[in-house]
């Protein structure tokens, strides 16, 4: 028998729900980034990509949706790093 490892919540259904909101309502990658930016200084111990992480665990939010996502703050470190 197998079974799944547990899941943990490090925020409250609440407050996933009102970051889910304010990421949906991000139209260009420039409205991810600055989110981002902004939860990162507001949430010290927690980056928005763990949340984001465990929203897709949790089936919160798609596939689809936390690619597009995922996809541009990866570019974003890419292009950071790569300007360096």
């Amino acid at each position: 028998m197998t079974t799944a490892p547990r899941s943990f919540s490090v925020m409250s259904r609440n407050a996933h729900d009102a970051i889910i909101d304010q990421l949906r309502s991000c139209k260009t990658q420039e409205e991810i980034l600055e989110f981002e930016e902004w939860f990162n200084s507001k949430v010290k111990d927690l980056p928005l990509y763990s949340v984001i992480s465990e929203l897709l665990r949790n089936r919160s939010i798609s596939r689809a949706t936390a690619s597009k996502w995922f996809e541009t703050l990866i570019k974003d470190r890419d292009n950071k790093l790569s300007s360096k």
